[in-house]
């Protein structure tokens, strides 16, 4: 049935399915003709990579907000509220107009309905919004890969490539060098891509993949770097911006490197014509928020979230506790998708935990805890599966003293549930255990 109000409308968006994958730009690219290109009618920060682009996005959107612009920013996936997607201004979109625009879209091109994905109508949705809303700019969060994503359809001023690593194989490939190239396929001719340190075979292929297309690459390390000063803010130096005093609203020292980029980018913005003064940069720097990254929602012991997913976010994450948490024991809270490469991320992260505590995830794509208990506890002495994360949850508490660490890891499932939930209510199921 067509839908005719918002209400409808955005009961229709939540039956397509979230996990349906389809890559390739021509079905997005029809419905954005039918609509006139509204991507055509912003310009857009487009940003790739396997970690840290979110926090890049968040950090960029939070300066170029800051200066004065109107912003929009697109970002994926949700935490709690599929809203969280589609901001303009740091602001998400309301169920009202959410729905607007979805009627808006179908009514412009009713093939919609039944041609695109959750994801490729949620990226032609926002591009849409963006449009009616007059953003001055739009921070644009690449979903999967880069070549055949449907945010590919933006019409970027910069792009950029935050650190590549191994995730989504079955989609991008098996190798650094293979994933690399998807993420590569973002760059425009002229467009300057702003990368952040790679491993060599990346970075081969994304400096590849820029002089084939004539990208301008502007890397760190080259050509931009933010190192820390004695006292404990930043410095930025480019290759024109020289910025000091900096403090960023993002706890973990790998942010310095995603604020790098974010930076980076900025300037290469800054000398396409949009304006970014300093000071609205250390504004945003210092006020971005991003949630569910090395996230403390407090209590006693405190309950951190962290959405690491792959080898290379569970390395960051452990860096991250040893600065921020040195010397306490971490009760880890676990779930984890059935498609991910667990192996990896289990034998480095269990290891450094006093107990394990595995939980299934609210996704059919869940792995259920009983099907690799086993595997886990052959990385940590203390392993438990429980039927529900209410019950892992509880049986963390009860191993924790007040001064360990409860941390929330291996999915964003999990993040985003548990965030749903609030620290009061974490500490309410403590009680009831």
């Amino acid at each position: 049935m067509t839908p005719r109000t918002p209400a409808e409308a955005l009961e229709f968006f939540s039956r397509l399915s979230p996990s349906s994958i389809k890559l390739g730009l021509e079905r997005v690219e029809a419905a954005l003709e039918a609509l006139g290109h509204p991507e055509r009618r912003f310009p857009a920060l487009h940003v790739a990579g396997t970690n840290g682009k979110g926090s890049t996005c968040a950090f960029a959107s939070a300066a170029l907000h800051a200066a004065g612009h109107r912003v929009g920013l697109y970002t994926s996936p949700h935490l709690v509220r599929v809203n969280e997607r589609i901001r303009v201004d740091g602001v998400e979109i309301s169920d009202e107009v959410f729905g607007q625009r979805i009627l808006e879209v179908l009514e412009r091109h009713p093939e919609a309905a039944t041609s695109l994905t959750y994801f490729e109508f949620g990226t032609v949705v926002a591009f849409w919004h963006f449009a009616r809303e007059a953003v001055d700019v739009a921070v644009v969060e690449v979903g999967l890969g880069g070549r055949l994503d449907a945010t590919r359809a933006c019409h970027p001023l910069v792009t950029a490539i935050t650190p590549v690593s191994f995730d989504h194989t079955e989609y991008l490939g098996n190798t650094l060098e293979a994933i690399a190239g998807e993420k590569a396929g973002i760059l425009k001719p002229g467009v300057p891509v702003v990368v952040s340190r790679q491993e060599p075979e990346a970075l081969a292929a994304i400096e590849r993949a820029a002089r084939t297309v004539g990208a301008p690459l502007v890397l760190e390390g080259r050509d931009f770097c933010l190192t820390a000063r004695p006292d404990g803010s930043l410095a930025y130096q480019g290759r024109e911006l020289s910025l000091d005093a900096l403090t960023l609203g993002l706890r973990g020292v790998h942010q310095r490197q995603n604020a790098g980029v974010a930076l980076a980018s900025l300037e290469q913005l800054m000398s396409r014509g949009l304006q970014v003064p300093s000071e609205a940069i250390r504004t945003g720097l210092a006020g971005a928020r991003w949630p569910g990254r090395l996230e403390d929602l407090g209590g006693s012991p405190p309950v951190v979230l962290d959405g690491a997913h792959n080898p290379a976010g569970v390395q960051v994450l452990l860096e991250g506790l040893r600065s921020l948490y040195p010397g306490r024991r971490v009760h880890c809270v676990f779930g984890v998708v059935a498609d991910k490469d667990r192996g990896p991320m289990l034998r480095a992260l269990f290891p450094a935990c006093a107990s394990v505590h595995l939980t299934p995830l609210e996704t059919p794509r869940s792995l259920p805890p009983e099907r690799y208990v086993d595997e886990a506890r052959s990385w940590c002495a203390d392993v438990r599966a429980y039927p529900s994360l209410d019950a892992a949850l509880a049986g963390a508490h009860s191993q924790a003293a007040s001064e360990d660490v409860i941390l929330c890891t291996g999915s964003l499932f999990l993040v985003g549930s548990v965030r749903a939930k609030g620290c009061g209510n974490l500490g309410a199921l403590h009680h009831s255990s």
